[in-house]
């Protein structure tokens, strides 16, 4: 995924800048970059890879090296970023986040018809942010040429620019399917991803930029460069996964809403009778636990932690790049709590199956420690296509994902002809696909939240919501 952050100041602000980059470090696992302007020194900028080590371990003597009135900052699931470019345009420091779908032809097209050249990485591949400026700094000026990389690429870009005077340039994706938000005090103005960010550096809320709006940003203002497009389709997975808890977006928190989506699946099960006899309610740690204690509450059933997770060496399961080695990590961090499982009938609350590699694992854990009962409950529905649009939940193929696969095994292709059916759990199909995978990984009972379900807890008109990765609808 990736997030960024940066502020435009009458003062010092790298500190704030640092700061404000580390708290997005839940969205990136592999570069980590800081880019700053200062009057008498002009553009800097350093680049670490935080693959093996957290953002703030590479950057904490930043201060000592770097200084600046406006900076800006990126944590990157991918290419190193910021990047320092010189241009027609000027000097200036870029960081994105998104995805190109369409990158090696727009690429060809480049270079077919400006015979230039991009610093080529491992394979042959281009930075997409280097792309991405390439393609902006094709027009007179930078309002004209973000709208055309925009438009030029398939998938999803936000920008943000640190020119050499010290401002900013931001711009929202077309669709807003990612957040921009700006906050303000009495110095100046930050640029964020995750509002609590600058929060924390003593900023308020300002305002959320819309869906391929761009602005320019000084310590004096801001300023619409472009204004907001009508549509807007931002992502429901901030939400449900892999919005930080204490943001908010659009207007709604993230733990709220999963509070909200736990109870809304602690209600269905009500209605349908399911799991009513259960010793305790839990998470699957860490995301999953909001939402158990939304359906514990609503239940009325005790929330307990029956294994925590064990971060203080392997924060994040999916840091490693072998597969393997996460499932392994993944399975040594498990510490259980014995008396909370042994003879106990339990019931847990995952964020999302997506592939299903870690659940045979989990349950065969709590198995082993004595669980006599192991309910299942996912909190958005069958993820049935992969992501185009964002760095999540993105596959080589469709048959990556679970549910695909499982529809495979009972029907065949054609099965894909009835992927509505298969998502619903009220139908024959939907009943037949929580059934098999139950069997597979040996649950007692699952169920899916309902499209419906996690729409009613985002609590945004629909049509403002993309959930291409469970409806398939664009």
């Amino acid at each position: 995924m990736g997030g960024f952050f940066g502020i435009t100041s009458k003062n010092e602000c790298l500190p704030d800048v640092f700061f404000g980059t580390d708290y997005h470090s839940h969205l990136g696992t592999r570069r980590g970059g800081l880019a700053a302007y200062d009057p008498a020194i002009g553009l800097q900028r350093q680049i670490h890879n935080i693959e093996n080590a957290p953002f703030r371990t590479k950057f904490e003597n930043i201060c000592e090296k770097m200084h600046g009135t406006a900076a800006i900052g990126c944590i990157s699931d991918w290419d190193p970023q910021p990047l320092l470019l010189r241009s027609r345009l000027g000097v200036y420091a870029i960081c994105t986040i998104g995805v190109i779908n369409n990158a090696d032809d727009l690429i060809k097209n480049y270079l077919s018809l400006c015979g230039s050249h991009f610093d080529a990485m491992t394979g042959g591949k281009v930075n997409e942010t280097e792309l991405l400026a390439a393609l902006i700094f094709e027009k007179d000026n930078l309002t004209d040429g973000i709208r055309f990389a925009q438009e030029s690429i398939e998938g999803t870009a936000s920008i943000l620019i640190l020119k050499d005077d010290g401002s900013l340039i931001a711009a929202r994706d077309r669709l807003g399917r990612l957040p921009v938000l700006i906050g303000k005090r009495e110095d100046g103005y930050a640029v964020s991803f995750e509002n609590f960010a600058y929060l924390k550096q003593g900023f308020e809320d300002f305002r959320e930029l819309g869906p391929g709006e761009i602005v320019s940003i000084t310590p004096d203002g801001v300023e619409t460069l472009s204004p907001a497009l009508k549509k807007k389709r931002i992502c429901s997975f901030l939400w449900s996964y892999y919005g930080y808890p204490t943001s908010v977006y659009e207007g709604k928190n993230v733990e709220v809403m999963r509070y909200e989506n736990g109870a809304i699946m602690a209600q269905n099960d009500r209605e349908a009778g399911s799991a009513q006899d259960i010793d305790y309610v839990g998470g699957v740690p860490d995301s999953g636990t909001p939402h158990a204690i939304g359906y514990a509450n609503e239940s009325h059933k005790p929330f307990a932690r029956a294994f925590i997770k064990y971060t203080p060496t392997w924060s994040r399961s999916f840091m490693p790049q072998d597969q393997n080695v996460r499932n392994r990590v993944a399975q040594k961090k498990q510490v259980p709590v014995v008396e909370l499982i042994d003879g106990k009938k339990l019931l847990f609350v995952d964020d999302s199956i997506v592939r299903g590699t870690q659940l045979r694992e989990t349950v065969e854990f709590l198995y082993e420690h004595g669980a006599k009962e192991v309910h299942m409950r996912s909190a958005c529905p069958p993820i049935m296509y992969g992501c185009k649009y964002l760095n999540f939940s993105r596959s080589t193929s469709d048959m990556d994902l679970l549910a695909r696969r499982v529809i495979m095994e009972l029907e065949g292709e054609e099965g894909f002809e009835h992927i509505e059916e298969y998502s619903d759990g009220k139908t024959e199909r939907g009943k037949n696909l929580r059934r098999a995978i139950a069997e597979k990984f040996k649950f007692t009972s699952l169920e899916f939240q309902s499209l419906e379900g996690v729409i009613k807890a985002i609590g945004i008109d629909p049509c403002e919501l993309c959930t291409y990765c469970w409806n398939g609808k664009e």
